[in-house]
């Protein structure tokens, strides 16, 4: 049967809510009170770890089971009722687009919420195609994709639109994102936010939405709600009188108010030539592995090209580009998780140390020892069920680096967390998590995918600042980002990435 209701905006009641997470020994979130109106459009806001994710988790339905060890407190309603016991009522856009991607291709991907909701089929495609063009994937006058695209040739920022258009394709009355716009270049962040106020105008559906940049939202919400660490409201109020009333309390809390760059350290020492580490020559890249066709091996098709860069010891480079151009493609061959297609990468002898030229040829301990990861997903890299665990699994393997791991969890604001498990905390906490566990192993080359994702500005300083210091050690660094602050910050070099059908070839080098 059909969720006849799952258009009408939804009321959301909050008394005395409270959430602990399984294992966890202190709350998430704790006595909340919260009241939002049908129709209503509320931007989330608070530090990094305040609860917002936990609380939109909860609306949505998704928040544990029975039989595991988690404690709820308090209740938590939508239009009077237990948001699991509403099909269809709340669509949740995730931080990790990843893990809402289902089926194979991006038409059926789109649709899949859609049919669950007993849609009929041919209102489903109606919607999938105008959600599709909302979110700018695809539209048929500037060549966008078709609905037989393979989803896992898509971009982390394509993801990201393809969930967005798979929840606008349900009208939900109830709309939750989560950061919906960290992995998204500044076109497509402009573009997604005008699609959610497109849907949010046809619809009426009441929307809430966690985002730490408060200028991307202010104008198309009508109320900021800013949470507290570990506790209730902390402000509540019209977007344009919460910002100017409480402009210094919100800094302080660590929310990036519009017009504010937090303070970071700034580099000491920017050598004019360092050594060579790694070289990409003429490199071709792509995440498909070789087709056979008989005796033949075909090669796939690059997603880039005809790119040659070079990172030096204690330099940034920074790739740049919009979404879909290969850049995380790019970053993980140069690190030596990927075969090139065409061109090589070659590691300089003070990197090699006698373990090959080829990165993509080392063994593990030889890799990560050299060259660390840390990826656009960060729940990719987690392989224990504890935060201390994590950071001890590369030391422990390697033999040495245990002594890192308290400085980590001081600087990047872990300590409390130690006993947590990973896959229960906050983005931003899970982000600075998996950096944590790169470089407790004191690589040589740091290769970060959108290490700025989810942080809120006082843990973007330290992040950054701590990258700074690094570099002044002698560490690479090379990101893939948006962050034009962030890349500021850093300086170096920049590797400015454009999509395939319109690059030419490219060269970066240390400047």
């Amino acid at each position: 049967m059909a969720a006849t209701n799952s258009g009408r905006p939804a009321a959301i009641s909050a008394e005395g809510w409270g959430w602990r997470h399984a294992g966890r020994s202190t709350p998430a979130i704790h006595g909340l009170d919260l009241r939002i109106e049908p129709g209503e459009r509320v931007l989330l806001l608070g530090p990094s770890g305040a609860g917002k994710s936990t609380l939109l988790h909860a609306l949505a339905g998704v928040l544990g089971d029975e039989e595991d060890d988690s404690d709820e407190t308090g209740s938590l309603l939508i239009d009077g009722g237990l948001p699991r016991e509403q099909r269809g009522r709340a669509g949740l856009m995730q931080q990790d687009p990843e893990t809402q991607v289902v089926l194979s291709r991006v038409g059926d991907d789109a649709a899949f919420g859609a049919e669950n909701l007993a849609v009929p089929r041919a209102e489903i495609w109606a919607r999938v195609h105008e959600a599709l063009d909302d979110v700018g994937l695809r539209t048929a006058a500037d060549g966008g994709l078709a609905l037989d695209h393979p989803t896992a040739a898509l971009s982390g920022g394509q993801k990201q639109r393809l969930a967005l258009a798979g929840i606008l394709a349900m009208r939900p009355g109830l709309l939750l994102l989560d950061e919906p716009t960290a992995n998204l270049d500044p076109a497509g962040v402009l573009e997604v936010r005008d699609a959610v106020g497109r849907c949010l105008d046809k619809t009426g559906a009441t929307l809430v939405v966690v985002e730490h940049r408060v200028s991307v939202w202010k104008d198309l919400v009508d109320r900021i709600v800013v949470l507290q660490p570990g506790g209730g409201v902390l402000l509540d109020g019209q977007p344009d009188h919460v910002l100017s009333e409480a402009r210094t309390m919100l800094i302080d809390a660590g929310v990036w108010v519009p017009g504010y760059v937090p303070r970071t350290r700034a580099r000491t020492f920017v050598p004019e030539m360092a050594p060579l580490l790694l070289a990409a020559q003429d490199l071709a890249v792509s995440r498909e592995k070789p087709r056979r066709r008989g005796f033949k091996s075909i090669p796939p098709v690059p997603v880039q090209a005809g790119v040659t860069a070079q990172v030096r010891a204690g330099q940034a480079l920074t790739i740049t580009g919009p979404n879909g151009a290969g850049k995380s493609t790019f970053a993980l061959t140069v690190a030596g998780l990927l075969a090139p297609v065409h061109g090589k990468v070659s590691a300089a002898v003070e990197l090699s140390q006698g373990a090959g030229i080829d990165p993509f040829a080392w063994k593990a301990d030889q890799l990560i020892s050299r060259i660390g990861t840390v990826f656009q997903e960060p729940e990719h890299q987690f392989v224990t069920g504890k935060v201390l665990d994590e950071l001890m699994f590369g030391p422990r393997h390697l033999g040495h680096g245990e002594e890192r791991v308290d400085e980590l969890l001081e600087r990047l604001r872990l300590t409390h967390l130690v006993d947590a498990n990973p896959y229960t905390l906050s983005g931003g906490e899970k982000r600075r998590l998996s950096v944590a566990t790169v470089l407790a192993a004191h690589p040589q080359v740091l290769v970060l995918d959108e290490p700025t994702f989810g942080q809120d500005a006082n843990t973007w300083a330290e992040l950054a600042s701590f990258l700074s210091e690094l570099l002044d050690q002698g560490t690479a660094v090379v990101s893939v980002t948006h962050d034009e602050e962030f890349s500021a910050v850093l300086g170096g070099a920049e590797l400015h990435l454009t999509p395939a059908n319109q690059a030419e070839k490219q060269e970066a080098g240390a400047s």
